[in-house]
């Protein structure tokens, strides 16, 4: 089914240029007509509504073409930012999509500068030529005719309508997306059973042939529209040049005279000059036609910018762009590079300063003070000379979790900052817990440095962030914000951040939130706990690097041979349920990133995933969760002189889960009085002092049953027990729960008797998947791992061996394995 069913038409059906969609597309015909009508009496509703136009049809094309990948969110920014989507429709239709979705944020959210009615008509048109595209890709009973095309003069001047008000605008979304939920409700109810689930998947299945064989059929023939491209790059251009605070109202601004050009008259005209306020140029823009690469300008460009330079004295930055690809050169320092608009006065202004104020990074001491460790200088050292001696612009550090990794990038921060290299630094993570944890960082090392917490509300009002020189924020928030306009400009232009760091960089982030890292024009640097062989060759080339070779690493072996950190033992316990004989090698690179792509969101939870009823009847069976319990109580590494289980934490699938295992604990073990475990996560009331409590070495709980909150970002150096109770697809998410046992505890068993290893206790099979055992010694002086490890797994063999449970066909043979 498409868009809906025709229901009837309207009296001025004939009268509207959008008439092609009525048949087979009626809701966008709908919404379309009604920004066609509002367009020169009600500018902003009538961008509103194309916006509305516009993201009604993504949402159903992204249901139903399969040639388009899932995106992380339903937003209209994160569907036009999606690859997939380019190569699909081609960057015309992109473009174009992107300048409809500022119109229409504009529209709904921006109370400054007022739109006009030519912004209105500009968008309509727009719109005219998108729906077109989907109309004649998808139409099932006939292709608008080739020869359409969009008439300014046809829109209707003197229908009368008074101005929609941004609250009267909100309402409608309200309504509409209130609509939304209730259809996704609907539909999540039927997939709460296999039965509705497989009748879902075989209408989408069909659905999504019928999309393609219409797309087949009617991609056939030569698509001749003329989607009238040069009036998209004038328009798209002056809105980015907008949107960047140039209001391009100076004869001067546009078509400026220069002299000095190798031709006959030795005349040029610069399309675009930005003037800075002492009157002399910041930069150039080229504009070439649509059909042309935007860097056959650069030459071009860079003449002009050699006849500024003379006649004014200071070199101006070069842009080019052909309205679909812009191109920075600031050729006394990086080599060009593709950016996404035109950097704001202020930020222009700063590099210009930066080319006399910079200092060499070799003058400049690292703070011991914050990052004093050998590797951790090293770090910084390696990332310097990346950005200055190779100029290099990305760079990727390969930290073990617990090594330091927030020291050391802080530490980075703050000799760029003295450098003059560095004025505004973007920190991102992916849960808020990880935020807070490392804003707290920043303020006890660089307390003298702005720093300001993004999740915290934005609002001027409550928390003025505009002076922070060191932002902090998880990626759907920072998505949502480089979207934010006033008066016409965005809150944060290209050029904003001079550095962006990532916390935990891999795949994933990066498509799903690539709009990021392509808005913002900045240096990059990326941190993973993940073992440089471990990561995947896709991360490495994000940030131009050979596979294996990041910019510096420090994996865990190198930790454990420095006594920074203590290895794991690891145990897998195959019990009834059995995964299917396959590990993470084996799979495809598309069924990778499936498995990478599955993240928490911003709270710490795990965006669930339908598991076959096996495997949660396995989960909540009493005979299957006693027996974990049974297991870890028995071999875990015990405390007070081996009285006392060590602090463990269990990982569980989700809140009703980890419950299930706390009553099972209580009822085994009910001479601990319902103390001894505690599920932790966010469902929790003042799940906080329980996480205090678990951090002090006798207080209890001294198991803690952990959904998503404990996974990453908690250090507690007496855990000494892992369990691994729910499955784990995500390489980067289980280094870091890996990450959660290998800090180092002195005295732990008594005076002199340190903690030496943890244990992880795997009954999902994640180790098999992942081929994670790693190859760990310990440090000068002490017996090899190896060695406890063979005494350890004969005591542990022979235990089970001489169990007559009735249920013992649920353990099997306990496997130790190092590589």
């Amino acid at each position: 089914m498409l868009l809906g069913s025709v229901s009837g038409t309207q009296p001025d059906f004939l009268m509207t240029q959008f008439a092609f969609l009525a048949a087979d597309f009626p809701d966008l015909h709908k919404h379309a007509r009604k920004a066609e009508t509002h367009a020169l009496s009600d500018p902003r509703g009538a961008c509103f509504w194309a916006r509305l136009t516009l993201e009604t049809a993504l949402k159903w094309l992204y249901r139903r073409e399969k040639a388009l990948r899932p995106v992380y969110s339903d937003t209209l920014a994160a569907m036009i930012a999606e690859p997939s989507l380019e190569a699909l429709t081609g960057p015309a239709i992109v473009t174009k999509a992107r300048y409809i979705k500022d119109q229409g944020n504009r529209a709904a959210h921006d109370s400054g500068k007022p739109l006009s009615a030519q912004d209105a008509s500009a968008c309509v048109r727009e719109l005219f030529h998108v729906c077109y595209w989907i109309a004649r890709t998808y139409a099932r009973t006939a292709r608008p005719d080739p020869a359409l095309g969009f008439d300014m003069q046809r829109l209707e001047k003197s229908l009368t309508i008074s101005a929609s008000t941004v609250a009267q605008i909100q309402k409608v979304e309200g309504d509409i997306k209130a609509e939304r939920k209730r259809a996704a409700e609907a539909e999540e109810a039927l997939r709460t059973s296999e039965e509705g689930r497989a009748k879902l998947d075989e209408e989408l299945a069909a659905v999504r042939a019928e999309i393609s064989a219409l797309r087949k059929a009617n991609s056939a023939v030569p698509d001749e529209h003329d989607y009238n491209e040069a009036e998209t790059r004038d328009s798209f251009i002056d809105l980015l040049l907008a949107e960047a605070g140039w209001p391009l109202d100076q004869a001067r601004d546009r078509e400026f005279a220069v002299k000095g050009m190798p031709n006959q008259t030795g005349e040029g005209f610069v399309d675009y000059v930005l003037w800075g306020d002492d009157g002399k140029p910041l930069a150039v823009v080229e504009a070439k036609r649509t059909k042309k690469d935007s860097r056959t300008g650069q030459q071009q460009a860079k003449l002009y910018a050699d006849c500024l330079e003379a006649m004014y004295g200071r070199r101006p930055v070069i842009f080019t762009t052909n309205g679909y690809d812009h191109w920075i050169w600031d050729d006394l320092a990086y080599p060009p590079r593709d950016i996404s608009g035109f950097l704001k006065k202020d930020e222009l202004q700063l590099l210009h300063q930066r080319r006399a104020n910079v200092r060499p990074l070799s003058t400049v001491e690292v703070d011991p003070d914050i990052a004093g460790r050998h590797y951790q200088q090293r770090a910084i050292r390696r990332v310097g000379e990346a950005f200055e001696r190779h100029a290099q612009r990305k760079t990727l550090l390969v930290m073990a979790t617990g090594s330091g990794k927030t020291r050391t990038v802080i530490a980075l921060i703050d000799q760029l900052m003295r450098a003059n290299r560095v004025k505004r630094v973007l920190f991102l993570a992916d849960r808020i817990a990880l935020v807070k944890q490392a804003h707290g960082a920043f303020k006890a090392h660089l307390s003298s440095t702005p720093c300001a917490n993004l999740l915290v509300s934005h609002d001027p009002k409550k928390n003025d962030h505009s002076g922070a020189r060191v932002c902090l924020s998880t990626y759907p928030t920072m998505m949502g914000l480089i979207e934010e306009s006033k008066d016409g400009q965005k809150r944060y232009g290209p050029g904003h951040f001079d550095l962006i760091v990532i916390d935990e960089a891999h795949r994933s982030v990066y498509r799903k939130y690539r709009a990021i890292f392509e808005y913002f024009d900045s240096l990059l640097v990326g941190l993973t706990a993940t073992p440089r062989d471990e990561i995947d060759k896709d991360t490495y080339s994000l940030f131009g690097l050979e596979k294996g070779v990041p910019t510096d690493a420090y994996d865990l072996d190198d930790a454990v041979a420095d006594c920074y950190l203590v290895p794991p033992t690891t145990i897998s316990v195959p019990l009834k349920f059995q995964r299917d004989g396959i590990d993470y090698d084996q799979l495809t690179d598309e069924e990778k990133e499936a498995w990478d792509a599955i993240e928490w969101d911003e709270e710490g939870t795990e965006r669930d995933r339908v598991e076959s009823s096996d495997l949660n009847k396995w989960l909540f069976n009493e005979d299957t969760v006693d027996k974990v319990l049974e297991h870890l109580m028995r071999n875990g590494i015990k405390v007070a002189g081996g009285d006392r289980l060590g602090k463990t934490i269990v990982f569980a699938k989700n809140s009703k889960h980890a419950r299930f295992i706390v009553d099972r604990f209580n009822a085994n073990y009910p001479h601990y009085k319902g103390h001894f475990a505690q599920l932790i996560d966010y469902s929790v009331s003042y799940a906080q002092s329980l996480i205090d409590d678990f951090s002090e070495a006798e207080k209890v709980p001294h198991i803690a049953v952990s959904v998503d909150m404990l996974d990453t970002g908690i250090d507690v150096p007496e855990v000494v027990n892992l369990v691994f109770f729910k499955i784990v697809r995500s390489k980067t998410k289980f280094w870091q729960m890996v990450g959660r046992g290998t800090r180092l505890r002195p005295d732990l068993f008594g005076p002199g008797e340190d903690k030496q290893q943890f244990i992880i206790f795997d009954f999902c099979q994640n180790l098999e998947f992942f081929q994670e055992n790693p190859n760990i010694t310990d440090g000068p002086g002490t017996r090899p791992i190896s060695e406890r490890l063979f005494v350890r797994r004969v005591d542990l063999i022979e235990t089970l061996a001489d169990d007559e449970d009735p249920h013992e066909d649920l353990i099997g043979t306990t496997k130790m394995r190092l590589r």
